[in-house]
């Protein structure tokens, strides 16, 4: 089972390590050291989730997720935010700039590996419900392109399509819906041929 991956980023070599240790097991782990770092990382591999240390030279976490969120690439990546700053004010704007979760140091291994598990099941989820919808999507669109009024012969049934030629109705429907038929026989039509059956000869 190929694992997922996890993108770090602290500017704490330390901080790395302990994170890499804690989570090595289940994922696959990449550390970047500063936001720069971690879009080159990015660049190269998309991750499945990112950790992100929020107090950080030149470039902080906060303006990382940002510019993560802005650009359709990773606006979808789960970021969980890693700091020592606890009070309201900050989780605020970290979850505005576009966080799923904060984490408080120092870490507690079996709250970081829950916290990161359920997302990393949320996201995939998410993904899932996206495809789905997507395929409900593209039902919708092939059941519109039978709406509307369709030529069809009086006598025979067959339907004359867009470039002129007549089709059966039941490949006409299979072509534009991917629908598929099974023959038989409605009641009243059964009855009919049943009809049309000769009578089996008495021996005598």
């Amino acid at each position: 089972m190929v694992k997922k991956k996890l993108l770090v980023v602290d500017d704490t070599p330390e901080n790395l390590i302990i994170i890499y240790k804690i989570l090595r097991k289940e994922y696959e782990v990449i550390g970047a050291n500063s936001g720069k770092e971690a879009l080159l990382a990015l660049a190269e591999s998309r991750p499945d989730l990112i950790l992100l240390d929020v107090m950080m030279p030149e470039m902080d976490g906060l303006e990382l997720c940002r510019i993560l969120k802005g650009d359709s690439r990773y606006r979808d990546i789960p970021v969980i935010f890693i700091t020592a700053l606890s009070d309201e004010v900050d989780e605020s704007r970290g979850f505005a700039a576009g966080a799923v979760d904060y984490l408080s140091k120092p870490l507690k291994p079996a709250i970081l590996s829950h916290r990161v598990a359920v997302h990393l099941e949320l996201q995939s989820q998410k993904e899932a419900l996206a495809r789905k919808n997507q395929e409900l999507q593209e039902a919708l669109s092939k059941v519109k392109e039978l709406s509307g009024l369709l030529p069809i012969c009086m006598t025979c049934k067959k339907i004359r399509d867009d470039q002129g030629y007549w089709n059966q109705l039941e490949s006409y429907i299979t072509l534009h819906s991917g629908a598929l038929f099974s023959h038989g026989y409605c009641p009243e039509c059964a009855a009919d041929a049943m009809k049309r059956i000769p009578p089996v000869p008495t021996l005598r």
